[in-house]
């Protein structure tokens, strides 16, 4: 196969967006009566890693279905690198990666012999800038699966068939990266080593990711920002630490002195410290900084949303405003 004329005009539209990767303004999604999004709107740039968090039945399948050009929308505007997914062509899904929280694998084949048949459909729409695909072993290597490789894909354990899919997702090296659930039986090993991929497709491949888990911790580590989803609307949006601290600005300092039990709520941890040790020095002892997590700030945005208490906002100044 051969890269197209489509590629190319593609490739200038995201260009000629100033780097935005995804753009969505007032999309909706109704089945029946019942409207699944309310009117979202949100833009990613190139080589950023955004996370999706909501709860079940938020809308996060249907937003990234529409986004990955798997259903059609009801309402609103959405371009993904520089074309609308509901009309994107085999050149434009060239680009881009998806790795499902689960799919129906050929369990006799064997590892190196899948990736090998696959990446040779994106071999026509490599770049000078993103030759394409991966090379083989190199990408086995880099999901943790070479000494797996020549095995049949039966006889992976869980934990291996995961890494399987996202190296499924990352063959034909993608600009824009779709990962549902991604560590979803991984061992802690393999979850770290995970995260260290992600890093690296991002910092040095410039590569955009879009990271739905339920895993807030995860979500913390790996993205630069997080959209939280309630009822079908986008409740807040911002960095990990500006949702924690729009949800509490407050830390708990804890100790003890002289076998007693202390605690004291301040919006600067770091100077109360100070002065408590400069005044207690060697007396305090099991000294500890709380602050509020972002499982805090997520559980607490979303049931104000659900109980009528917050107002939706679609970015993260309106939520805070």
């Amino acid at each position: 196969m051969r890269q197209d004329g489509d590629l190319r005009e593609q490739t200038r539209n995201a260009e000629a967006g100033g780097g935005t990767v995804i753009d969505v303004h007032d999309l909706r999604m109704r089945y029946g009566s019942t409207d699944v999004l309310q009117g979202i709107d949100f833009s990613v740039s190139r080589g950023e890693v955004i996370g999706l968090l909501g709860p079940n039945g938020a809308g996060k399948t249907t937003t990234i279905e529409i986004l990955e050009g798997f259903r059609m929308r009801s309402a609103g505007k959405v371009s993904v690198l520089g074309a609308d997914p509901a009309q994107g062509d085999e050149a434009w899904r060239a680009r881009i990666g998806v790795v499902l929280q689960s799919w129906r694998d050929h369990a006799q084949w064997k590892v190196r012999e899948l990736l090998n048949h696959i990446g040779r459909y994106y071999a026509g729409y490599a770049t000078p800038d993103r030759p394409r695909p991966y090379a083989t072993d190199e990408l086995i290597e880099t999901v943790g699966l070479t000494e797996n490789a020549d095995k049949r894909i039966a006889a992976l354990s869980g934990g291996q068939r995961r890494r399987l899919d996202v190296a499924v997702g990352l063959v034909g090296r993608p600009e824009l990266l779709f990962l549902d659930e991604p560590t979803v039986g991984f061992d802690p090993q393999a979850r770290r080593d995970f995260h260290d991929l992600v890093h690296r497709l991002s910092d040095m491949e410039d590569t955009t990711i879009l990271l739905t888990t339920h895993d807030l911790d995860e979500a913390e580590k790996l993205a630069d920002r997080i959209l939280i989803l309630a009822d079908g609307r986008i409740v807040a949006e911002g960095s990990a630490d500006e949702l924690t601290r729009h949800f509490s600005r407050d830390a708990e300092v804890r100790w003890s002195r002289g076998g007693k039990q202390f605690v004291h709520p301040t919006d600067d941890a770091t100077h109360y410290v100070r002065d408590l040790l400069n005044q207690h020095g060697g007396e305090i002892a099991d000294l500890e900084i709380r602050r509020a997590s972002l499982e805090d700030a997520y559980m607490a945005l979303v049931q104000q949303h659900e109980t009528g208490r917050g107002k939706a906002a679609t970015n993260f100044e309106e939520a805070t405003g």
